[in-house]
């Protein structure tokens, strides 16, 4: 007969590792929870015994003493724009590389959802919160700001927010895809917005309004407001080839790449060759601007950076590290020259 299978030994404890390294059971949680504040020797003793055991520590339960959840709740407008696909990854990164995991929060231009997100956060279950919303949550009576929660905004700044917050310069941004625009011999220079409410818009188109300036008068028909969606590029490039063609731009500067690419797919059909007939620039530099014929010259934005930027600020709250007040840090953009923009040879018209 076999003989009967011998139950598995129990789990070792914190205190078999203290016992063994000759320690106290204080000094192996600190030698695991926060190595820095013990000896080297002490440190190498604890970590012999963890091995030599097999001790697997109960991060649950640390942290549950400690009251962290080692969680962060970022907040994306909409999950479906590909912009924030490399902001989230420079976040989960730079969170990864300091042990922190992350909940993704999809407003999907539902604000309802608001309510739900900010009870989240409310109700202790994120350390802190990374807004990219461009505003501050509140729903059901309440407001993100009721707790001492430590918050960073990224890509969408919050005007006369307290805490820190990562941006590029739009303004500045897009005053320079004009200027190059204008450098290329083009002066009637149409405009295609994102929601005009949007504070990305409100720089980019300040930033339009000041290079425009120096090239000439600007056409009130030139400025079209779109919804930073493939579908507002289409209707823009209907609306501006029923534009008498003495009148018609021979560019067009969109604040973001998917109207940008979703107005070259249209003009296409529509007899407007790109970059003969009009040039275009998109602003963000997806992947995508690789990939759309032709190629689109666009404002690119280092997103991963900006990402991976924003979570080290709110890990410095997180921790201690760094103390809370209202600073903005700035990543640099670059301009990527492509063939969706060319010089002016013949009028467009």
């Amino acid at each position: 007969m076999r003989s009967p299978r011998r139950p598995p030994p129990p789990p070792a404890k914190i205190a078999d590792v203290a016992r063994l390294a000759g320690v106290s059971v204080a000094t192996v949680s600190r030698a695991l929870a926060t190595p820095e504040v013990v000896s080297e020797t002490t440190r190498e003793r604890v970590l012999a015994a963890v091995r030599e055991i097999g001790y697997t520590p109960n991060i649950a339960a640390r942290n549950l003493r400690a009251r962290k959840s080692m969680m962060v709740l970022v907040v994306v407008p909409d999950i479906s724009n590909p912009f924030f696909a490399d902001v989230l990854r420079g976040i989960d990164e730079a969170l990864a590389a300091a042990n922190y995991g992350l909940i993704i929060a999809n407003l999907g231009q539902r604000p309802d959802q608001e309510a739900r997100y900010v009870n989240l956060a409310l109700a202790g279950q994120v350390d802190g919160v990374l807004l990219l919303c461009g505003h501050m949550l509140a729903g059901g009576g309440r407001k993100l700001t009721d707790s001492p929660l430590p918050i960073v905004a990224a890509c969408e700044i919050i005007p006369g927010a307290d805490f820190p917050q990562v941006e590029v310069d739009n303004r500045a941004a897009a005053r320079a895809a004009i200027e190059h625009l204008i450098g290329l011999g083009h002066r009637r220079i149409a405009y295609l917005s994102g929601p005009r409410a949007n504070i990305l818009d409100r720089a980019r188109a300040e930033g339009y309004a000041e290079a425009m300036a120096a090239a000439g008068p600007t056409d009130p028909a030139w400025i079209v407001e779109g919804d930073f969606t493939f579908q507002a590029g289409i209707k823009a490039a209907k609306a501006l080839a029923a534009l008498p063609s003495a009148n018609r731009p021979t560019a067009l500067f969109a604040a973001n790449d998917e109207m940008a690419i979703g107005f070259i797919k249209a003009a296409r059909g529509l007899g407007l060759a790109v970059p003969e007939n009009i040039s275009v620039i998109g602003f963000d530099g997806i992947d995508y601007a690789d990939f759309c014929e032709p190629t689109l010259t666009t404002v690119y934005q280092p997103r991963r950076t900006l990402g991976a930027v924003a979570a080290d600020l709110l890990i410095g709250l997180m921790t201690g590290r760094d103390k809370p007040h209202a600073r903005i840090e700035r990543v640099e953009t670059q301009l990527w020259a492509r063939a969706s923009a060319a010089r002016l040879t013949v009028d467009a018209g």
